[in-house]
């Protein structure tokens, strides 16, 4: 049986390979065992890669509603949270699911990816 740490690191491969379906899964389980500011943490994650997945499925409303959710929680921790740039991603996945629903689903941009931040 796989560690909660495990299966984070394995949701966040995936999504950043972009594979966010399969991301969403493995959060899930670190979302199930996590309390507290982790808990939400992990949700907000898991809405803002299901809100990605939306927008390249083309469910642009869908897609909007999830980044609001995952914004609400992303937004209440600090740029770097975990060693991970989660400042960073909230920029990226506001301009992603932006330009989707300018451009109705069309052409879309590098999908965000959740990055290290170095270590202190």
């Amino acid at each position: 049986m796989k560690s909660a740490a495990e299966h984070f690191e394995e949701g966040l491969e995936l999504f950043n390979a972009g594979r966010f379906f399969e991301c969403h899964e493995a959060w899930e389980e670190v979302w199930k065992r996590s309390h507290g500011k982790e808990k939400l943490f992990c949700q907000g994650l898991i809405q803002a890669a299901v809100a990605i997945l939306h927008a390249e499925r083309g469910n642009l409303r869908g897609a909007v509603s999830l980044c609001e959710k995952a914004m609400a929680k992303l937004d209440l921790l600090p740029a770097t949270h975990e060693n991970l740039a989660v400042g960073q991603l909230r920029v990226a996945v506001r301009n992603f699911i932006a330009f989707a629903t300018a451009h109705r689903g069309q052409n879309l941009p590098e999908r965000p990816k959740l990055l290290r931040t170095a270590s202190k």
